[in-house]
């Protein structure tokens, strides 16, 4: 598949692979962040207590509801939307795609302040118009404050940069899924985006290494394969052993017998981005299955929504959109929007010539994604 992405010709079963690739990373993520939701920061005896022996196994009410996402995913979302817009601009010969995507991150940033859709500003596109994005669902205070106001957070002049959480890696995920790109501009992108909120070298490049892992999975890698060439590529940036060194530690445990919550608690180490990643790589290396996996990732003391939802993007990457749990899918907030967001994801990346061009464009798909 690398092939038909990189010489821009798909063939059909290519485009249906990667469209499944495409929503089972989004849907994963999304499923792996309302598992977790419910019990995050929670001590894991506090969630035996709550949900028994076990931990959590399947999903609880969130903000008044199952299956309810968090602001993780609804940056996620716009992570997509400025991609889109990002290739969309490219026709006018601007194309600088970190500048789309903060101009993407600012309208999520709307959605944190405003009571509901401002139908007057065209130049939102449609995702800004998705009411239940309105919601609060506790965004972090680096995602607030890195997106408070107009200027964007630069690899030269990062915003908050003493920030290491892992919010950003999490929203990072669909960059991965620029499977015509070199993975190296993947993780440039990736560590550029994360600079705009979480402005701490290991912040960014677990954002960069998360992205790369589930660009190689997009294109057809095992898990082990596309954490090995992440590997390669985070040594040669600077800053980069604390995250390199938790991706090892990673594969390390998993030859370390039966998968424990103690173990990816070790893992988690302070809950910073790389342990984060690092517990979430280990439960997508030790599950059984997608189920497995994201209760393995979400049941320990420390960020429980989003190391699952890192763990559910490189699972549904992996596996694509038929091997996620479906009663947990039936339940998922915003399920319609991010299965729309994720086919024009699709569309745009294997035919966007034919939905715009210098010469030539589609009047819905403009209003979808304007220009502006």
């Amino acid at each position: 598949m690398g092939t038909a992405a990189a010489t821009g010709v798909w063939g059909r079963a290519e485009q249906q692979d990667f469209r499944s690739r495409v929503r089972g990373t989004l849907l994963g993520a999304a499923v792996g962040d309302a598992l977790g939701a419910p019990v995050d920061g929670l001590s894991l005896d506090a969630i035996r207590e709550a949900h028994g022996a076990e931990g959590l196994t399947e999903p609880a009410p969130a903000y008044g509801r199952r299956g309810a996402v968090t602001a993780a995913t609804q940056l996620t979302l716009f992570t997509v939307d400025g991609l889109i817009r990002a290739q969309v601009r490219r026709d006018t010969g601007a194309w600088h795609p970190p500048t789309d995507l903060h101009r993407a991150y600012r309208r999520w940033a709307a959605t944190q302040s405003d009571w509901g859709p401002d139908e007057r500003r065209k130049e939102d596109g449609w995702l800004a118009r998705e009411e239940w994005l309105y919601s609060r669902r506790d965004p972090s205070r680096a995602c607030l404050v890195g997106l408070g106001d107009p200027t964007m957070g630069t690899l030269d002049a990062p915003k908050n940069p003493d920030e290491r959480g892992a919010e950003a890696a999490v929203r990072s995920a669909p960059i991965g899924l620029l499977v015509g790109w070199e993975p190296q501009l993947v993780l440039q992108l990736a560590v550029e985006g994360a600079a705009q909120t979480h402005g701490h070298p290991t912040a960014c490049l677990a954002a960069g290494a998360h992205t790369v892992i589930v660009h190689g999975l997009a294109r057809g890698e095992s898990l082990d394969g596309a954490i090995q060439r992440c590997l390669a590529l985070l040594a040669t940036r600077p800053g980069h052993p604390p995250v390199t060194d938790a991706l090892r530690h990673a594969l390390g445990a998993v030859r370390q017998g039966m998968p424990t919550a103690a173990r990816v608690t070790e893992l988690l180490a302070d809950g910073t981005a790389d342990g984060v990643l690092a517990g979430a790589v280990y439960c997508a290396l030790v599950g059984e299955d997608i189920r497995h996996g994201l209760r393995l990732a979400v049941n320990h003391g420390g960020p429980s929504a989003a190391c699952g939802a890192l763990c559910g993007a490189l699972l549904g990457a992996l596996h694509g959109e038929t091997a996620l749990p479906p009663g947990w899918l039936t339940e998922l907030e915003g399920r319609p929007t991010i299965l729309e967001l994720a086919d024009d994801f699709a569309m745009e990346m294997t035919q966007g010539p034919a939905l715009h061009g210098p010469a030539l464009s589609s009047p819905g798909w403009l209003a979808r994604y304007p220009r502006a």
